[in-house]
């Protein structure tokens, strides 16, 4: 990017309240830039308008740039059991980002770079989606599964089989000298 076409620092007022150890990555005026907000990128996740907290990467199951609009989909876990989480998708946030420069890019690529392991299975009537995720400042993985709608999610049979992937899933990807 040449030195004309270099965006503007983030003004002081739209700075989110950052840690010590975050740094803003890229960030977008929402709407038409007349206080609606702005989206800030940083190293440990996003920071989106209307929220007191940062969103971890590990945290959006699914983000969408159409050219214009950024549309991020946040995990609800629901349920905790034995080494995993269990998440269902919070309501999709869809943000209009007239000049959204490197956003789009960071997000796509914190996101994707914050799965370490996912694969989609059955289980006793339905499917779900296992995954791993890098989580900053954190060792090691941290497990989900998102059941498909329709799922018996706390059936015994759907319970059993989810621990058995997830077990299995672990210790594929555990390092050979653990």
């Amino acid at each position: 990017m040449g030195l004309f076409n270099r965006k503007p620092k983030l003004p002081p007022a739209a700075r989110p309240p950052l840690a010590a150890d975050e740094r803003v990555l890229a960030w977008a005026a929402v709407g038409n830039g007349e206080g609606d907000g702005v989206v800030v990128a940083s190293n440990l996740g996003l920071w989106l308008p209307g929220r007191g907290h940062r969103l971890g990467w590990h945290d959006i199951l699914k983000a969408v740039w159409s050219g214009r609009e950024l549309t991020v989909t946040p995990a609800d876990p629901v349920a905790e059991r034995d080494g995993y989480l269990v998440v269902a998708d919070c309501p999709a946030e869809t943000y209009l980002l007239l000049d959204p420069g490197e956003l789009p890019h960071q997000v796509r690529a914190r996101v994707t770079r914050s799965v370490a392991y996912t694969a989609h299975h059955e289980v006793p009537g339905g499917a779900g989606r296992i995954a791993a995720r890098r989580v900053a400042g954190v060792d090691g993985l941290t497990w989900t599964v998102r059941y498909d709608p329709g799922t018996p999610v706390d059936d015994e049979a759907v319970t059993a089989e989810t621990d058995r992937l997830v077990a299995a899933a672990r210790a594929a990807t555990a390092p050979a000298d653990v």
